[in-house]
């Protein structure tokens, strides 16, 4: 079992910047795929970024390119998202997905609550 938990979200100006973070335990972290999502009121959860376990090679949604950069460290089980020059429509509530252990015959999927982000106009 992974149990996840994110942070670090908040109320933000418009071309401001917030770092969200993702801490794990329960398993080691990492041999985990993780990902960033995010749902804005009355729409669907989107893909927002992904970093692999092996490798660590990161992949944005188009939105978030060049804006955005997600990153790990392993030494203290934690996954973050740096987001930079907001726009309103980031608006969302960001959840972080855990899926593996990509090393062994069993994955699992895993889900954190979310921390909201509101940026303002």
């Amino acid at each position: 079992q992974v149990q996840l938990v994110e942070s670090g979200g908040g109320l933000v100006q418009a071309g401001g910047s917030l770092r969200l973070s993702c801490a794990a335990s329960g398993r080691t972290f990492s041999s985990y795929d993780v990902s960033w999502y995010r749902q804005a009121p009355g729409k669907e959860r989107e893909f927002v970024a992904i970093i692999t376990w092996k490798s660590g090679r990161t992949y944005y949604a188009d939105s978030v390119k060049g804006r955005f950069t997600i990153s790990r460290d392993n030494a203290v089980n934690t996954v973050y998202l740096q987001m930079n020059n907001l726009h309103p429509e980031n608006t969302a509530l960001y959840s972080c997905n855990a899926f593996g252990p990509r090393d062994s015959d069993s994955e699992s999927n895993y889900w954190g609550q979310g921390t909201q982000v509101t940026v303002s106009s």
